[in-house]
């Protein structure tokens, strides 16, 4: 009678069947977790998308009116004549009277200086002539003063100054710094009382800045164009600035 007997695998090899099926179910772990976390943060991520696609961009606007607290006037004046000193000599007496003019409305000396002067020759029928152009220009904060002057020019016609085109009277405000501020919070306020109202039509509400951009400044005349002929400017202005704003949406 013979014996069969079966003989066991030995330990070297158990030990790497062990192994191996350790290594594969780790391995299908991870695969299971991996595909779990992407598939958590791609619709995460889709969420995020359609949360950031929930916004709205409004404008806001901010005026203020202000007046000009500068006052710059350049007057330009010339005299013709066949030799130059002649020429020269009338617009001396048109400079004197000028500022004799300025003096007399209790403007300081040093607020009218001149600025430019120019001599140009030419032949009229053969016959040589000079002109001698001259510039002056007050610069002064006395804007009161400065309106009284512009409305007396008329004064410097009747003493023979006759004032060449241009030579009017400008008013700037300098003071923008000062008010820039309160004027960006007043146009974020203006665009997120948009905003609201949008998103109450809408059935959302409004909630963070997400950009803003903000536009120029710009100074005019308060009460629209005044230049023209024979116009002069006023010291009235309007300050206006418009921001864009990105508002998200809750």
């Amino acid at each position: 009678m013979t014996d069969h007997t079966e003989e066991s695998p030995d330990r070297s090899t158990l030990s790497w069947r062990e192994t191996s099926g350790s290594q594969w179910l780790a391995g299908a772990a991870i695969l299971a977790l991996g595909l779990a976390v992407g598939g958590w943060l791609t619709g995460d991520g889709l969420v995020r998308m359609r949360e950031a696609e929930r916004s709205v961009t409004v404008r806001g606007l901010a005026e203020r009116e202000v007046t000009a607290d500068l006052a710059t006037w350049t007057l330009s004046y010339s005299a013709t004549a066949t030799d130059l000193q002649s020429a020269q000599a009338s617009v001396d007496r048109d400079s004197a009277s000028i500022t004799a003019f300025f003096k007399q409305l209790g403007f300081p000396d040093d607020a009218l200086q001149p600025t430019g002067v120019n001599v140009s020759q030419y032949k009229d029928q053969g016959v040589p002539q000079f002109t001698v152009r001259q510039r002056m220009t007050l610069r002064t904060r006395d804007i009161e003063r400065a309106q009284k002057a512009a409305k007396r020019q008329v004064e410097l016609v009747r003493k023979g100054v006759v004032l060449e085109d241009g030579s009017t009277i400008a008013y700037t405000f300098t003071k923008l710094d000062a008010i820039k501020p309160d004027m960006v919070a007043a146009a974020t306020k203006d665009a997120r009382a948009a905003a609201e109202q949008f998103a109450k039509d809408s059935g959302a509400s409004v909630g963070s800045i997400r950009s803003a951009t903000q536009g120029y400044f710009s100074i005019e005349a308060r009460d629209g164009d005044s230049g023209g002929w024979g116009v002069n400017d006023t010291p009235y202005k309007k300050v206006r600035v418009v921001t864009s704003i990105d508002f998200a949406l809750d």
